[in-house]
């Protein structure tokens, strides 16, 4: 059973995935990732996981060459790991979270860089599927290799100089994923050594006000009523930006729901720009 809210390009349903789970080409993937200490993503995966779904470790598969957490990794990379968990050409990917961060939209955001269009994050994630009393198992499934190319797309993604660049010319609306403290410079930062505050310009939209309580994505109507309450023009390109690139992935996956065709995400985040003490720093609520 789907719904007609399914989008396999963006967004799925658990009654969609039930009734495609036995697809030969559909491929789950786990991409639960913690910020808090004291949880194991990859031991919870391996406790109880959706049938065949692969754990994607999103510090593992990123750019070791940057100092900067879980920065994206280069194609090759990508390209060795999913022929490594036999996700490749072909494939329908789903991707879901047990994560408070929602996790499953910046392994989603990351097969978008890739080129890769065939991918949604299921809608409610794990939560969701154990709350209706759906399959779980623990065994990792058989993985075979699977060919698979990739086509950098550089426009989903931004660097320091183009978001400072950004934020100075007032060309682009950049929203903040981060809470309202945290967004205003009243909260320190979980990552030692940064300052607090914002992007000069940039506009506060908490990314938890874009799910409904039961942990699924508002409708597209809402989405948008969210974007234009924290001030987001719509008429813009939008640059997303969080703590380090995770959240900001949430925001990129609601403007692409309410079909939203130019944003972009800030890959370092505030794990970046915070660090830098000649980059201009905002507080409060402007």
């Amino acid at each position: 059973m789907s719904t007609d809210s399914d989008d396999p390009k963006v967004l799925v349903s658990t009654d969609w995935l039930a009734a495609h789970l036995s697809d030969p080409d559909l491929r789950v993937i786990d991409a639960t990732w913690f910020l808090e200490p004291g949880r194991d993503a990859r031991a919870e995966y391996m406790a109880a996981h959706i049938p065949g779904a692969r754990f994607f470790d999103i510090d593992e598969i990123a750019d070791k060459r940057s100092e900067l957490p879980h920065m994206a990794p280069q194609p090759e990379m990508f390209i060795s790991r999913m022929r490594a968990m036999g996700i490749g050409d072909g494939h329908q990917v789903v991707i879901y979270d047990n994560s408070p961060v929602r996790s499953a939209a910046r392994v989603w955001w990351t097969f978008k860089l890739m080129g890769k269009q065939d991918v949604a994050v299921l809608d409610g994630g794990f939560g969701k599927w154990l709350a209706e009393g759906r399959e779980i198992e623990d065994m990792p499934p058989i993985l075979r290799d699977r060919h698979i190319t990739v086509q950098r797309q550089a426009a989903l993604v931004r660097d320091v100089t183009q978001v400072a660049a950004a934020s100075k010319l007032g060309d682009h609306e950049i929203v903040d994923a981060r809470s309202a403290e945290r967004f205003r410079g009243e909260a320190t930062e979980p990552r030692a050594g940064l300052r607090s505050g914002h992007i000069p310009g940039s506009k506060s939209l908490p990314f938890g006000r874009l799910y409904d309580q039961d942990g699924t994505l508002k409708s597209p109507d809402a989405l948008r009523a969210e974007f234009e309450a924290a001030g987001v023009d719509l008429s813009k390109p939008v640059i997303t930006t969080c703590g380090s690139g995770v959240t900001a992935a949430v925001l990129f996956l609601a403007l692409e729901r309410i079909g939203h065709r130019d944003h972009s995400l800030y890959d370092g985040s505030w794990a970046e720009w915070g660090s830098f003490p000649d980059l201009k720093i905002a507080t409060g609520d402007a």
